[in-house]
């Protein structure tokens, strides 16, 4: 039995009262959750994992992407990378390695880090059989079912699946066009197959098989998002709203049948669309965990991106998004660094904080805690609030004031110090 029929046949597992307990609600209120495909536990037969809530009325959940390139294959680096990510506080990552070896890197990631990891499978069809036979539009069917198999294997908890682009989908992209083109790599790799072998879509067509590796091997399906767009003026078009739709009439089939769904969502969207997408996507999927890649909310601030996806997060959050895929500052750029993992999950971090404080009203307890602690100038309970008490501390112990009560900011003028002398709160 999946957990969906565990939660459907009344029963709570170890998962459940975990999620429980970090979210503080009821045991039931996740198995229900669970059952009715509103909240997601990624988890995996063949590795133990840090586990994680993803869903409605739980806190906006954080997603960090890591692997290598053609132009930068480095193994030892991805594990800096995936324990940076953890080391900052993602909640779940995503190895996305499109150079080396792609068994062997997911190999060392996977030992490496407690949290459930995510891929996309295709990569790896598509790519080897560019390698092997010299153009990705070679691929074989049975090897995208039988690599999506062998991934699971290796302890993949959760898999993005591009199972929303067919025939009509691609119609719809031709028909409208893009300003900014087609941005998914799955998608690209996907509709470039289809036209030159004039064919469907198998992850589309054989459903069915897809849905029944799913299951075997435990994994999320996270319905993949290979039409989003790569440009603000791209924002909910045509092509984007035919693949959620086809998206999410699989989810419902793949959850009927036991599979645990995740939908994910569109890329670039200028601010005034957010919430928009985020309402059309939890209607049509029927409330399924919403996935929100990014968004970023202007195409013109590359080297700041994570600040441009961290100002679309938190609004997407707050009107209900459920998962946010990282954005580091290295986006459209390069391949990240440790570092800059690092401050992308940080910056995504503190987007899902903002969104949840309206969100989940009761997470704006930390807030209330850290007004207290600066009024009083507690340093040490204003160290321990604060989301990176790290940076924090070093920050000041490197400016660190003649009068330790205040800050360099306003020195001998602290307007705390000045109205705590005559004035008792």
């Amino acid at each position: 039995m999946s957990l969906v029929d565990d939660a459907r046949s009344g029963i709570v597992t170890e998962e459940m009262r975990t999620v429980a307990r970090q979210e503080g609600v009821t045991e039931d209120f996740i198995r229900r959750g669970v059952a009715g495909g509103h909240i997601t536990i990624p988890v995996s037969p063949y590795r133990d994992v840090k586990i994680c809530g993803i869903g409605e009325g739980l806190r906006t959940k954080v997603n960090a992407s890591i692997g290598t390139s053609t132009d930068i294959v480095d193994i030892a680096m991805e594990v800096k990378k995936a324990k940076a990510a953890e080391r900052a506080g993602a909640d779940t990552l995503m190895e996305l390695s499109t150079g080396g070896d792609f068994v062997e890197i997911r190999k060392q990631v996977i030992a490496n880090t407690t949290l459930s990891v995510g891929s996309v499978p295709l990569y790896q069809a598509f790519i080897e059989a560019a390698i092997k036979d010299g153009a990705v539009v070679h691929m074989k069917e049975d090897d995208l079912f039988r690599i999506t198999a062998e991934q699971a294997k290796l302890g993949t908890n959760f898999m993005a699946i591009h199972t929303g682009i067919n025939w009509e989908t691609v119609k719809r992209l031709r028909n409208q066009g893009r300003h900014g083109g087609l941005v998914s790599r799955g998608g690209a790799f996907m509709t470039a197959w289809m036209i030159h072998n004039e064919k469907e879509n198998p992850l589309y067509s054989e459903f069915d098989y897809l849905v029944e590796i799913m299951k075997e091997h435990e994994v999320t399906l996270s319905m993949g998002n290979g039409m989003r767009a790569g440009a603000v003026h791209d924002a909910t078009d045509r092509a984007a709203i035919q693949e959620l739709l086809i998206n999410a009439e699989l989810a419902d089939k793949a959850h009927a049948e036991g599979v645990q769904v995740i939908v994910e969502g569109p890329g670039h969207i200028p601010l005034d669309e957010i919430e928009a997408n985020v309402i059309l996507q939890k209607r049509v999927s029927n409330r399924k965990p919403f996935y929100m890649l990014g968004p970023l909310v202007t195409d013109i601030a590359p080297g700041y991106d994570d600040r441009v996806a961290a100002i679309g997060a938190a609004m997407s959050s707050s009107y209900g998004a459920d998962f946010i895929c990282y954005v580091t500052p290295a986006e459209h750029l390069a391949l990240p660094t440790p570092d800059e993992v690092y401050e992308g999950v940080m910056s995504s971090r503190i987007a899902a904080h903002v969104g949840d404080m309206i969100k989940l009203k009761k997470t704006r307890e930390a807030d209330l805690e850290m007004g207290h602690a600066r009024r009083d100038l507690d340093w040490e309970r204003q160290f321990q609030v604060a989301m990176n008490p790290e940076r924090a501390r070093a920050i000041r112990a490197e400016r660190m004031p003649a009068d330790t009560d205040g800050c360099t900011m306003c020195g001998d003028y602290c307007a705390l110090k000045i109205v705590n002398r005559h004035f008792s709160f």
